[in-house]
This record gives C-alpha cells, sequence and structure tokens, in this order.
C-alpha cells in the first residue's frame, strides 16, 4: 500500500525544466517518485491509501501525479504497463466523492475501484486519525482488499 501523506516529493517546477529535453536528466529522478512508480509498474495490483482534503486527494498525490510526466516521456511501453495495472484506492473522507474519482481517473486505463470510509459514519474524527484503528473500519478494509 501506498500512503501519500508520507511521501516526501519534490514538485514540478523548482528546476530547469531538465525533463523537457531528457526524462534522465530530472535533478529529482532519485526521490521516492520512481520508486513508486516502478513498485507500480511491476505490480499485479496497487492500492492507494489517500486522505481527502476540500473534495480532492493530498497534493503529494497531484505531485506524484505531476511528476510520472517525466517518468513516462519518450517511453510509451512504461506507460501502458503503468495504465494496465489494476488499481484500488482505500479514501479516508467526509466529502464528496466526484472530484476524487477523477483525479484517480489519471492512474489506470480502467475505473480505479475505491472504498471511501467517512469518519463521520462511524462516529470519529478525521483529525483525531483514529478510523482505520476502529475493528468496523478494520472489517470493511479487510472485505476490500480481498475482493478480487
Amino acid at each position: 500500500m501506498f500512503d501519500f501523506s508520507t511521501f516526501r516529493l519534490q514538485g514540478c517546477g523548482a528546476c530547469g525544466y531538465e525533463c523537457f529535453s531528457s526524462a534522465d536528466s530530472c535533478p529529482y529522478r532519485s526521490d521516492e517518485e520512481a520508486v513508486l512508480l516502478e513498485a507500480v509498474t511491476q505490480s499485479d495490483l496497487t492500492y492507494f491509501v489517500l486522505p481527502n482534503y476540500c473534495d480532492y486527494p493530498c497534493a503529494n498525490f497531484f505531485i506524484f501525479n505531476e511528476r510520472s510526466q517525466c517518468w513516462f516521456q519518450s517511453r510509451p511501453d512504461l506507460l501502458e504497463r503503468y495504465e494496465k495495472v489494476p488499481k484500488r484506492a482505500i479514501v479516508v473522507s467526509n466529502t464528496e466523492e466526484e472530484n476524487f474519482r477523477k483525479a484517480l481517473s489519471y492512474q489506470s486505463d480502467e475505473t480505479v475501484e475505491a472504498l471511501f470510509l467517512s469518519p463521520k459514519q462511524y462516529g470519529k474524527s478525521s483529525i483525531k486519525g483514529d478510523l482505520l484503528r476502529d475493528e468496523r473500519v478494520e472489517r470493511v478494509i479487510a472485505e476490500f482488499v480481498h475482493k478480487r
């Protein structure tokens, strides 16, 4: 599972846009972005665990998405392989799903199946971070993960 809230990724634009000349010249090519993209591309199934802030994924998810353009630039075979990997998302959210689903749509050539968990639904606070320690939520996640 990948938890985007813990990533330390450098966003695009804090460089000289070297990637436009050569994808391998990105000065940030060795950060977690490359590790994550390679892991997803080599997997049979990928889960994204994402917090939902203001109807959208966290900022690190957008950095991850943006930076992937360099990784896949001039490598359509890698992009095709990445898009074909089935992806699922576990989303902690008290807001609507529509914008979030659109953001996830760029990760696959098929719909990304997502489990939306609302702390309010379980009597929890999204700020305290205690939702995933609730036994009911653990069961729901286990059912989602084991469903193929």
